[in-house]
């Protein structure tokens, strides 16, 4: 009997294995663009090529970030293996300053509906620019956008105005005047408006996006990432910082405890971390040295609160003027500073002075307590006798005879024997 082959070829279709559908790896670049935003990209990157994914999605929405970090980031967009689509989004999201840039580093520039993108004036972090340095600083942002923006096939002309200009664009503006490729609802719109496009990759060559069906896979933030993702934000850096040197101070001040040593150990080392990418103004910081220093004269001088008010202003200053930024999201918020202060200071006051008030305080134990005690003679120190101290019986002697039931004050300890002298016979008030 014969096979009919429309009846072979439908019984190999059902037998052959389904097609994998296509593989889309997604990272998000959601906040400050900084050292770890580049470690996190470059590992979605390094994933999709293991993957052999058809494309890797960058979900931005960034206020901007740290010029290094954003070439680095740029760079490694352009190198990659696989396809990347930077897709600002969701509406009301931004690809400012440096997320500009690596919109336009991008095999596809996509935004939602609602976003804007632009505003890519470089800013000189820490410190002023005078007016040569400034225009180094433009044209060789200009420079680098126009360059890659160029190769990208897109409006290099309006892109570079973004950064001489400080111009904005909505993503229709984006569109018409060709700074990005598409614009789409979502990422399922994204996908569907991709399938089959060709492009062309920063190396010249060209290839077929193949999208249809393809399953997204969110990369996933290591837990070493996610704890430095959190702590790059500079208020919780200062939050880390104020109450891992209160840790280490309790320790000093009370050696054996261990455990707020280790812990503030931490905290510090973690804190200060995440401030070192950041940029530091050194006025802030002396402020904050400033605040400490008061503290401490608040606990050693009746200022009536004036030292310790001037710490907590001192510190609320520094705080703020920490990191010096022209991003809000990279300065320390009033409200942190204000909330670390005020406890910071009554905790490190009333810790200060307990030191310093059991530092002058009397020793009252072993051989040093029993200096300036007074005690009566029981019998006449001629000069050696026996004197009643602490309801204690000790061997005494005074330089001058002493009669019997008189109050003797110790003034020095030898082994067990006391020298005394009569209480009348220096200046001070009886014990």
């Amino acid at each position: 009997m014969r096979v009919r082959p429309a009846i072979l070829a439908l019984g190999l279709a059902f037998l052959a294995p389904a097609a994998t559908p296509p593989k889309v790896v997604a990272v998000a670049v959601d906040g400050v663009v900084h050292p770890i935003t580049t470690e996190i990209l470059a590992s979605a990157l390094d994933r999709a090529r293991n993957d052999r994914a058809a494309l890797v999605v960058v979900r931005m929405n960034t206020p901007g970030g740290l010029m290094e970090a954003m070439r680095e980031c740029a760079a490694k967009i352009m190198a990659s293996p696989v396809p990347v689509a930077v897709f600002v989004e969701p509406s009301g999201a931004r690809a400012a300053s440096a997320g500009f840039f690596l919109l336009e580093a991008a095999d596809i520039a996509a935004m939602a509906p609602g976003t804007n993108t632009g505003a890519a004036h470089p800013v000189l972090m820490g410190g002023q620019m005078d007016a040569v340095m400034k225009q180094k600083v433009e044209n060789d942002a200009a420079a680098y956008l126009r360059s890659i923006s160029a190769r990208r096939g897109r409006n290099s002309a309006l892109a570079e105005k973004a950064v001489l200009e400080s111009k904005s664009f909505t993503e229709k503006e984006a569109l018409e005047n060709r700074l990005i490729d598409l614009v789409a609802r979502d990422e399922r719109d994204l996908l569907a408006q991709l399938n089959g496009r060709q492009i062309v990759r920063f190396d010249g060559s060209r290839q077929t996006l193949a999208t249809a069906g393809a399953v997204v896979e969110p990369y996933r933030l290591s837990l070493r990432q996610r704890i430095v993702s959190s702590v790059a934000d500079p208020n919780i850096a200062l939050i880390l910082l104020v109450v891992g040197a209160l840790c280490v101070y309790v320790e000093f001040t009370h050696p054996g405890l261990i455990a707020p040593g280790v812990v503030g150990a931490i905290l510090v080392l973690v804190g200060l971390s995440a401030i070192s990418v950041l940029p530091v103004n050194w006025l802030g910081a002396a402020l904050l040295l400033l605040a400490l220093g008061l503290f401490a004269m608040e606990a050693v001088y009746a200022s009536h609160g004036v030292l310790g008010v001037g710490g907590a202003v001192a510190m609320v200053l520094g705080a703020v003027l920490l990191v010096d930024s022209p991003q809000p999201e990279l300065r320390v918020r009033w409200t942190t500073a204000v909330a670390l202060a005020l406890p910071f200071s009554a905790i490190t006051v009333a810790l200060l002075s307990l030191v310093v008030r059991a530092r002058r305080s009397k020793i009252e134990t072993g051989a040093d307590g029993m200096i300036g005690e007074v005690g009566v003679t029981i019998t006449p120190l001629e000069p050696g006798g026996k004197v009643l101290v602490h309801g204690e019986y000790w061997d005494a002697e005074a330089a001058a005879p002493v009669g019997n039931g008189a109050r003797v004050r110790v003034t020095a300890i030898e082994g067990l024997r006391l020298t005394v002298e009569p209480v009348g016979a220096r200046t001070g008030a009886d014990k």
